[in-house]
């Protein structure tokens, strides 16, 4: 029974929490750090055996959840991801509203990502993936100015797109397999000889869904916009956690459905390739603290990524490669987790993130210095600190393995080199933006504040604070130094889940073919900071002081310069479709198409001889789908009301209704008598009239933003099940 309890006993107990939040926020902090503790302690209780849990029939087809080896181990550094930003949130959250919203959503999330990590079946997966990306859509969305608004929009579209592409590509699958069990549908392809252009299809539509959220270009659009304006504790689990669970779908739809087949993964690992050194130049040109950290998230996925496509290609030689993604999986989400937490530090500190306003904040405060030092040199894979070296030398030999497959065969292999060389350069791209970030923070000194920077040495973190920042950090050199004694264990571990036998010899990290490729991004790293960072990306301002500058093109977001242009269009181009045919009854021989078709559907009522039936059936179906749409949006505003209500602003006079301004007058000269009677030494001085107005007019503000924000929802959800629905018809 303790697997079901780790996925659905956090989100009961953030329910609980936020009600004790209500009452007493110490108590609703204790209660969240020790919900995340046990579940760090209750997922490591898991590893000695498999577990199975299966709850049939439940929404049709049942849950079913699994901890073995790579899930069992994954599932924990989740939990303890969770247990880490617990830790920092009260420091954190200090300051902020809606904390217990947060709390809420945090410890639901926490639930489901456990869902999805544990899942037996891509039916369970999406479940819990669906609840994930809605309840962590409030991460985003946390701070409620325009810019977290406008990001968490984008989050949610992206989650919305990918969860009904996904769906679809799950129909095609069930349709074609009849299962949709991991290891159910490698068996169901082993019997049929291989996928065909159905389960081809369906794989590539269940995959878009989980790219989406591992941020695989060209969808990648969400990372750099949410982890600015998400809290540091979030941006920390979206980066470090629930990215993964992206890459958990796309192992299961590679290893399970497309291994082998090159005219899947071979384009898959052209995506890989595009997404990690696009995301290592965009966090080269960035000068925003946090959206550096994010767009280094875009490129590590295209790392991992890469590593998914070369382990699929070698096929049952492939046990490298895959050592290397699931250790680099691991290695980023710990450091993840140590840098965005350092960045919570300076965040909430200063309350800024562009690195002209934060330069030589980190100057004399040690804790700080030493865990972002450590962070910067396990992702900068700098031997023999940098955990990130041991899993990156893997997928590195992973590479240079197909090359020599494909040489042994007579085969061509320049584009493998050029993805070798991409593969280290972006490495080195790697090491110049972190040293961009360290050089700036620790190293040079502010023109203006130094001195207000230098008095926060001894005030500027807390010792709960400190220990989640330096419980994170020192992981990284104990797995950079001990590769051989922990990595290796857990890659072994993971094997079974990646379809790949364990090796059977040790695994060399140290090794001198890696250490000179990590000598070769050292310094191709080197160069570009010293001649790109410092020379083209800095300018002298006015006062003769360099400042970083973004160079980035606008018309290279991708985000406003396509895809809100093009969801533009396509909303513009079916209003004037449905316009068009809302308008077609008004014409006559429409009508008298309605009239014929009248009387066919009468002939075909006479048939089974049940006219009430054939009345009754359509018009309960149209009510029924009609209290079912206008269900989602009621329950949004009843949460809008409750646990989302925002910030009251007294910006204008609001006008209100004449009901409003009715119940006011009686409710002004009831408060006038009672003033002058039981009231008179204690006279209420509210305007009820304006503040009834006041009332309806943010309930109208805040139902036309609802509204909208679930027609566009809907809009795609109509999409998706259209589509849908012709391809079952057409093929």
């Amino acid at each position: 029974m303790l697997l079901p309890l780790l996925v659905f006993a956090p989100m009961l107990l953030g329910i609980l929490a936020y009600a004790v939040g209500r009452q007493s926020k110490p108590l609703r902090t204790v209660l969240v750090i020790l919900t995340c503790a046990t579940a760090f302690g209750g997922t490591l209780l898991l590893w000695g055996e498999e577990h199975v849990f299966d709850w049939e029939g439940f929404c049709g087809m049942g849950i079913h959840l699994r901890a073995d080896g790579f899930r069992s181990f994954y599932a924990s550094v989740a939990a303890f991801m969770w247990l880490g930003t617990a830790l920092l949130s009260p420091q954190y959250f200090a300051h902020y509203h809606n904390r217990g919203r947060y709390f809420l959503f945090n410890l639901i999330t926490l639930g489901a990502t456990l869902g999805v990590l544990y899942s037996d079946d891509l039916y369970t997966t999406l479940i819990f993936f669906e609840i994930m990306s809605l309840t962590s859509y409030t991460w985003v969305a946390h701070e409620e100015t325009p810019g977290a608004m406008r990001a968490a929009q984008t989050y949610l579209a992206v989650a919305i797109i990918g969860g009904l592409t996904t769906l679809m590509g799950l129909f095609l699958l069930w349709h074609s397999l009849g299962t949709l069990s991991f290891e159910g549908m490698r068996v169901a392809l082993a019997e049929r000889g291989g996928p065909d252009g159905t389960v081809t299809v369906g794989a590539w539509l269940t995959l878009f869904g989980f790219a989406a959220k591992a941020g695989l270009f060209p969808i990648h659009i969400w990372l750099p916009k949410a982890h600015p304006v998400a809290p540091a504790p979030a941006s920390a689990l979206l980066s470090g956690i629930l990215t993964k669970t992206g890459i958990f779908g796309m192992i299961v739809v590679t290893t399970r459905l497309m291994g082998g087949v090159e005219a899947f993964v071979v384009p898959l690992t052209i995506l890989g390739a595009v997404t990690m050194s696009l995301g290592a130049v965009m966090a080269l040109f960035s000068v925003d603290l946090k959206r550096t950290l994010a767009c280094s998230s875009v490129s590590q996925i295209g790392f991992i990524t890469v590593g998914l496509g070369v382990m699929s290609l070698l096929g049952e030689e492939g046990g490298l490669a895959a050592y290397g993604a699931v250790e680099h999986m691991l290695n980023h989400s710990l450091i993840k987790l140590c840098l965005f937490m350092c960045a919570g530090v300076v965040y909430m500190n200063l309350h800024q993130l562009n690195l002209n306003d934060i330069r030589g904040y980190g100057r004399g405060k040690w804790i700080l210095h030493i865990c972002f030092l450590l962070g910067a040199l396990s992702i900068g894979c700098i031997p023999p600190i940098g955990s990130g070296f041991n899993s990156k030398s893997l997928l590195h030999e992973g590479i240079l393995e197909y090359i020599v497959h494909l040489q042994a065969h007579g085969l061509p292999w320049g584009w493998w080199k050029a993805l070798e060389l991409l593969f280290i350069f972006s490495g080195g791209l790697t090491i110049a933006y972190m040293t961009k970030l360290y050089v700036c923070l620790f190293i040079e000194k502010h023109p203006t504040r130094q001195a207000e920077f230098d008095a926060k040495k001894h005030t500027y973190l807390k010792p709960l604070s400190a220990i989640a920042l330096i419980a994170s950090a020192v992981i990284l050199p104990v797995l950079g130094f001990c590769g051989a004694q922990f990595l290796s264990p857990l890659g072994s571990r993971s094997m079974p889940f990646f379809g790949q036998e364990a090796l059977h010899h040790e695994i060399h990290y140290f090794s001198g073919e890696n250490l000179l490729g990590a000598g070769y991004s050292i310094a191709v790293g080197a160069l570009v900071y010293l001649f790109v960072v410092r020379k083209w990306l800095m300018k002298r301002n006015e006062n003769g002081v360099k400042e970083y500058i973004n160079r980035w093109p606008v018309w290279l977001d991708m985000e406003n310069g396509l895809y809100r242009p093009l969801l533009g269009a396509l909303t513009a181009f079916f209003g004037a479709v449905f316009g068009f045919f809302a308008a077609i009854p008004d014409s006559r021989p429409v009508r008298a198409v309605g009239r014929g078709i009248g009387k066919v559907t009468a002939f075909i009522g006479a048939i089974p001889d049940s006219a009430a039936v054939l009345k009754g059936f359509p018009a309960a179906v149209t009510a029924f789908v009609r209290a079912l749409s206008e269900l989602p949006e009621r329950g949004v505003m009843f949460l809008r009301e409750t646990l989302f209500s925002p910030p009251r602003h007294h910006e204008a006079p609001p006008v209100g209704t004449r009901f409003t301004w009715g119940m006011g007058r009686w409710l002004d000269r009831m408060a006038t008598k009672l003033n002058g009677g039981l009231l008179r030494s204690h006279p209420m001085h509210e305007d009820y009239e304006f503040r009834l107005a006041e009332t309806h007019e943010e309930l109208r503000d805040e139902t036309g933003r609802v509204g909208r924000s679930f027609s566009f929802g809907l809009l795609l959800l109509a999409i998706g099940l259209l589509l849908t629905v012709l391809y079952l018809v057409l093929f």
